[in-house]
C-alpha cells in the first residue's frame, strides 16, 4: 500500500504520525539510557558489596585463608567483582551501539522530515494559487458575459425606438459589440487557464504529492526498521555478556564445591594444637584418716609448715596454677576467669610437684607471662612468637623462616641481575656507566645481611622450641612411665636429678656445695600485706592455687591483680591463694600504690 495514492488528501494526520514516530524513537532512547544507569548503578552496588566483605589486610586474614570456606568465599566476591564488571559493559555497549547511535539519526530524521514536508506545503501553497487565479478568471468571464447581455438588450431597445435618433442607436450598437468581444476574451482567457490548471491538479495530486508521501514513507519503515535494530541489539548486548556471566557463576559454583569441612576441621586441629599432653588422673585422697589440711596446700604457700608436711604422688601434669616469684601461671600461661573456674567438690588440693612447678617456670618465665597480658589487652605478640603454645610457635618460627628465604632469595635474584648488568657496562661503557650500579650493589648486599641475621635468629628460636618440644614430651610422657604406678615420687634424689638436668641455675649461695631447688621453690619470704579484701561471693577454691573463701569474709591482699583475672590473699600466716578478683572488693592500703578501690 502506497501513501501517495491512498493518503493524497491526509497530508495533515501524515504531518502529526511521522512526528510521533519521531518522538517514539526518543522515548525509546530514553528507556535504553535509563537501562544503561541502572546497570551503572548495580555494577557499582555490586563492586562495593563485594569490596566491603573482601578480608581486611590484616593478622585475621591470613587465619582465615586456611579454611577452605573462607578461600571459597574469597573466590566468590572476586567472581561477583567480575560479574559487577560485565554489567558495566552492558552499559557501555548500550551508551555506544544504541543511545548515540539513535541519537545521531534523530537528527538525520528530524531533518529530512522537516525538508518533505516543506516540499509538500510548497506544492500545495502553488496549487491553492492556482485555484485561486482559476476562479478569478471564470468570475471575470461570468461578469464580461452579463455586461455583454445587457449591451445587447439596450441596441436592441434603442433600435426599436422611433424617437432616438440614428446616432444614438449607432452608439448602442458599437457599446454592445464592445461587451460582446470582451466576454469573448474572457471565455478564452478562462478556458485556456483552466485546462493549465487542470494540468497542474492532475500533476499535484498525482505526482508531486504521491512522491512526497513516498518519499515519508521510506522515511517511516526505515525508522521503524532501525528501532528494530535497535531492539535487537538490546537483547544483543546482554548475550554476549552472558557466557562471561555464566564462567562467573562457574567459578562460584567449583569455589562452593571446593569446600572440604574435613580438611577445615583438621586445621583448626593444626591452627590451636598446643602441643602439651592432657593431664593425666587425679589420686584419690582418702578424707577420713586423721589429717590437718591447710590452706597452703591449696594456695602453694611455700612455707615451712608445707615443708615438713608429707608430699602426696600425683600425675605430674595438671599444672594449673603454680606460685613463681609472686605471679601465678597456668597451662595456657594465664589464669581461667572466674565464670570458668571449676567447682567439682572432689579436686584435690595437690601437693608440691616439683617437676612440673620447674617445668612450668621454664614455660611461664615473666617476660612471656607480660607478653600474654598486653595480649589480653590488645598489644601485639613478640617477634619471637613466645606468647604461643609450643606447637604454634613452631609453626610460626618455620612460616617466618620461608619468609625470611624467600626476601633473601629475591634480593640475591636482584643483585645477580644487577651484576650481570654491570658486566655489560664494563664491556660495552657508550651503553652506561659501571659505577652507577655500585650503590644498589651495596643496598642489596647490606639487605641480604640483615635478613641472613633475621634468618639466624628464628634458626635458633626454632632449634630451641624443637627441643623444648621434645623436652615436653619426655617429661610429660616418658617420665610418668617411669613409676609402676603410672606416676612419679617426689623423692628428692631423682627430683633434684631430673631438675638439674632440665635447667641448671647456678647457686645463689657461694657456701653451698648442691644446689637445692626446692629451697628457690620452698624457701620464699612471706609476701606483705598491701591491703585488705571482702568476699562479695562464696568461692570454693577447688583448683590448685586457690583458696575458698565465705561470703562477705575479711581477708588481707599479699598481691594484686596484674591483668590476669585473680588476686592473691591471706586467710593467716598458713593459708593464702588466689581468688577472682571479680568476686572481691579490693581496698588497697595508701602505701600500696596508692590508695585504691576498685570491685
Amino acid at each position: 500500500m502506497s501513501w501517495g495514492s491512498e493518503l493524497w488528501d491526509q497530508f495533515d494526520n501524515l504531518e502529526k504520525h511521522t512526528q510521533w514516530g519521531i518522538e517514539y524513537v526518543e522515548k525509546y532512547t530514553k528507556f535504553v539510557k535509563e537501562r544503561s544507569e541502572i546497570e551503572i548503578s548495580y555494577a557499582k552496588q555490586i563492586r562495593n558489596l563485594s569490596k566491603k566483605y573482601q578480608p581486611k589486610k590484616n593478622s585475621r586474614e591470613e587465619e582465615e585463608s586456611k579454611y577452605t570456606f573462607c578461600r571459597a568465599f574469597l573466590t566468590t566476591l572476586n567472581e561477583l567483582n567480575d560479574y559487577a564488571g560485565q554489567h558495566e559493559v552492558i552499559a557501555e555497549n548500550l551508551t555506544s551501539q544504541i543511545i548515540t547511535e539513535l541519537s545521531r539519526y534523530l537528527q538525520e530524521i528530524k531533518s529530512e522530515r522537516k525538508s518533505h514536508f516543506h516540499d509538500g506545503r510548497k506544492a500545495q501553497q502553488h496549487i491553492e494559487s492556482s485555484w485561486k487565479q482559476l476562479e478569478s478568471c471564470k468570475r471575470r468571464f461570468e461578469r464580461d458575459c452579463k455586461e455583454a447581455d445587457r449591451a445587447q438588450q439596450y441596441f436592441e431597445k434603442m433600435d426599436a425606438d422611433i424617437n432616438v435618433t440614428k446616432a444614438d442607436v449607432e452608439k448602442a450598437r458599437q457599446q454592445a459589440q464592445m461587451r460582446h468581444q470582451m466576454a469573448a476574451d474572457s471565455k478564452g482567457d478562462y478556458s485556456s487557464y483552466l485546462q493549465k490548471f487542470n494540468q497542474e491538479q492532475n500533476e499535484h495530486y498525482f505526482t508531486i504529492i504521491p512522491n512526497i508521501f513516498q518519499k515519508l514513507q521510506d522515511m517511516e519503515e526505515k525508522r521503524i526498521e532501525r528501532l528494530g535494530v535497535c531492539m535487537q541489539t538490546f537483547a544483543e548486548v546482554d548475550r554476549q555478556v552472558l557466557p562471561i556471566v555464566g564462567k562467573c557463576l562457574d567459578g562460584m559454583t567449583k569455589a562452593a564445591e571446593s569446600i572440604e569441612p574435613k580438611t577445615d576441621s583438621k586445621q583448626v586441629v593444626e591452627s590451636y594444637k598446643s602441643g602439651f599432653e592432657p593431664p593425666g588422673d587425679v589420686e584419690f585422697e582418702d578424707y577420713g584418716q586423721a589429717m590437718k589440711r591447710t590452706a597452703s596446700e591449696t594456695s602453694l604457700s611455700n612455707t615451712r609448715e608445707a615443708k615438713e608436711k608429707p608430699a602426696g604422688k600425683s600425675k605430674g601434669k595438671l599444672w594449673p596454677f603454680i606460685k613463681n616469684k609472686n605471679k601465678v601461671t597456668h597451662e595456657s600461661s594465664s589464669p581461667p576467669s572466674p565464670s570458668a573456674v571449676p567447682n567439682d567438690p572432689q579436686s584435690p588440693k595437690q601437693h608440691k610437684e616439683p617437676l612440673s612447678h620447674r617445668l612450668n617456670d621454664f614455660m611461664t618465665s615473666k617476660p612471656k607471662m607480660h607478653c600474654l597480658r598486653s595480649l589480653r589487652r590488645g598489644g601485639s605478640g613478640p617477634e619471637d612468637f613466645s606468647h604461643l603454645p609450643p606447637e604454634q610457635r613452631r609453626k610460626k618460627l618455620q612460616g617466618k623462616l620461608d619468609e625470611l628465604n624467600k626476601d633473601i632469595q629475591k634480593e640475591m635474584d636482584q643483585r645477580d641481575a644487577l651484576t650481570k648488568m654491570k658486566d655489560v657496562y664494563v664491556k660495552n661503557p657508550q651503553m652506561g656507566d659501571p659505577a652507577s650500579v655500585d650503590p644498589r650493589l651495596s643496598e642489596i648486599g647490606q639487605n641480604i645481611e640483615k635478613l641472613q641475621f633475621e634468618v639466624q635468629k628464628f634458626e635458633v628460636s626454632f632449634w630451641c622450641q624443637s627441643e623444648l618440644s621434645s623436652l615436653l614430651y619426655l617429661l610429660c610422657v616418658c617420665w610418668p612411665l617411669s613409676s609402676p604406678d603410672g606416676s612419679y615420687t617426689e623423692e628428692q634424689n631423682s627430683e633434684t636429678q631430673v631438675k638439674a638436668n632440665i635447667n641448671p641455675i647456678p647457686n645463689p649461695n657461694p657456701t653451698s656445695t648442691t644446689p637445692e631447688f626446692d629451697d628457690e621453690f620452698d624457701d620464699e619470704e612471706t609476701l606483705p600485706t598491701i591491703g585488705t579484701c571482702k568476699a562479695l561471693y562464696p568461692f570454693e577454691g577447688h583448683n590448685e592455687g586457690t583458696i575458698a573463701v565465705a561470703e562477705g569474709e575479711l581477708l588481707y591482699v599479699i598481691e594484686e591483680d596484674k591483668g590476669d583475672g585473680w588476686t592473691r590473699v591471706r586467710r593467716n600466716e598458713d593459708e593464702e591463694g588466689y581468688v577472682p578478683t571479680s568476686y572481691v572488693e579490693v581496698f588497697l592500703e595508701t602505701n600500696a600504690k596508692g590508695a585504691m578501690t576498685y570491685i
